[in-house]
């Protein structure tokens, strides 16, 4: 009986020694300082307090309350085969694929090794081996390696931890990509729209010259006009012209653009249809916005997830400060001479079972310098997930001002249209009765297509604030299915055996 409690205390001597070599090396008070903003802590302005009324969040396919088909086609096209979504979706493959070598370390590693050696001793009665001299023999061996890591402090699960938030990060970040491809889709889409309508006002402009220059040369075979008039008809013409053929290009280049964000060539590009948007539905937002954006907007999504795995990070540098226990084992035949087989003999096997363990004494300071760099990392992406939070609630606020705005400047470009229309119609007339000369004409004439470019561009800043908001709130993707908790993206505390050393 006395000899077990001596066995036990001399175990227990061995523990408190190991524990006490650990710790010559503690942490020097380094710990993380960042501290992540709660969502509803931020004020939030009239423009998102009058808005959120109804808990109506975009949905997936949010592009589609635009009614056209072909941007629909598009939009989905591109999601399949961008470049962009494929490049996204390899890194999702390559975090996951990491967190699995991560995890392969918490279990028990086996390795096989076999060598089969033939050894013909020289030869020489001067440096020659003796009785061996001219000999041939056999130098062989077989043997089985078998470790596990106790993983006593955390170090390996939290290494795995770390490696799986951060996979869960690019899964996010993969949600953002398409996000963004999405809104580059439509965006384009919509300029392609406005080329279109720009072209049509130009076309028109350009019948209106020509009828004002076929008027003036009637009225001088009339004898009532000049060459004066005539000449003035004719001088708008060229730039006139010029115009199209620069929308022309326009919407040449609108189409390669598209093409290539689907992946495609400008082949495709070339057999895109003029579009047909419209915008009747309203976009609804939802109550309490602050904290529901913290489970929608992708960046935000992988902004907490990358906090998450930084504080990870913090735990596995803090379990490099104790001792680190591997449980190692081998198994082996082994012979110098005899026959190619006979290490196989049982007379030849060897086994070796035992712990390992490694103590960090003294190493010039690079374990608090990993735990100052996880710090400051945890710090950073603390820093980079609140300043991602204050500029998702920035956006989601100019992109409210911006379309009640563009409502506002809808009504009021349609009647500008309405009375330049009105005032050009009075001058053509009053121009073909002789009334008044081409000047008061051309100048309607250039009111009228002035007002109605900037109507086209009005609409189409409404239609680009809707996808902005849109964009903004998270476009439907549903990123708050995977959000990790609050206790995940906590700093780590110091554990108290270091906390202690430190005093």
């Amino acid at each position: 009986m006395p000899r077990r409690i001596n066995r036990k205390l001399n175990a227990f001597s061995v523990w408190a020694l190991t524990l006490t070599l650990s710790g010559c090396i503690g942490t020097g008070g380094i710990a993380p300082q960042g501290k992540a903003l709660p969502a509803n802590s931020l004020a939030t302005d009239e423009a998102i307090q009058a808005a959120a009324k109804d808990a109506h969040w975009p949905t997936a396919q949010w592009w589609q309350a635009y009614g056209d088909t072909q941007l629909n086609h598009w939009v989905e096209m591109a999601v399949q085969g961008s470049p962009s979504m494929a490049m996204a979706a390899a890194r999702v493959r390559q975090a996951k694929a990491m967190a699995g070598v991560a995890e392969a370390a918490e279990s028990v590693q086996i390795n096989g090794k076999s060598t089969l050696i033939r050894h013909n001793w020289p030869a020489d009665q001067f440096y020659g081996p003796g009785e061996l001299s001219g000999a041939t023999t056999w130098d062989n061996n077989a043997s089985l390696g078998l470790s596990y890591a106790l993983d006593l402090w955390g170090r390996e699960s939290n290494a795995t931890e770390q490696a799986v938030d951060m996979a869960h990060m690019s899964v996010a970040q993969a949600r953002q990509a398409e996000l963004e491809l999405e809104n580059n889709i439509v965006k384009v889409y919509i300029q392609l729209s406005l080329n279109y309508a720009q072209r049509d006002i130009v076309q028109s402009t350009l019948a209106q010259q020509q009828q004002i220059l076929d008027l003036a040369q009637r009225r001088l075979q009339g004898g009532i006009g000049t060459h004066f008039e005539v000449s003035q008809a004719e001088a708008p013409l060229p730039e006139t012209h010029r115009q199209v053929d620069a929308l022309d290009e326009e919407i040449a280049l609108s189409r390669n653009q598209l093409a290539a964000l689907a992946g495609k060539g400008p082949g495709d590009g070339a057999q895109l249809q003029r579009p047909t948007l419209t915008l009747n539905t309203a976009l609804k937002l939802p109550s309490s916005l602050p904290a529901e954006l913290l489970g929608q907007r992708p960046d935000v999504v992988a902004s907490r997830w990358q906090v998450a795995a930084q504080a990870r990070g913090i735990d596995v540098a803090h379990a490099g400060f104790y001792p680190n226990v591997d449980l190692t084992a081998s198994l082996g035949y082994m012979a110098t001479g005899g026959g190619m087989l006979e290490f196989l003999t049982g007379k030849k096997l060897a086994y070796t079972v035992g712990p390992a363990i490694s103590l960090p004494i003294f190493d010039g300071g690079r374990l608090r310098s990993q735990l100052g760099e996880a710090s400051a990392g945890y710090d950073m992406a603390v820093a980079h997930y609140n300043q991602t939070l204050i500029n998702a609630l920035k956006n989601i606020s100019d992109q409210l001002i911006r379309r009640e705005s563009m409502d506002k400047q809808q009504v009021f470009a349609a009647e500008s249209v309405a009375s330049a229309q009105k005032t050009y119609d009075i001058a053509k007339v009053a121009f073909q009765r002789g009334l008044t000369d081409y000047l008061n004409v051309l100048n309607a004439q250039t009111l009228l297509f002035r007002q109605q470019q900037l109507q086209q561009q009005v609409q189409a800043n409404r239609l680009s604030a809707h996808a902005e908001l849109v964009t903004a709130l998270g476009g439907g993707l549903r990123a708050g299915n995977d959000v990790p908790s609050e206790q995940k993206t906590a700093a780590p505390v110091t554990p108290k055996a270091l906390a202690f050393l430190d005093h």
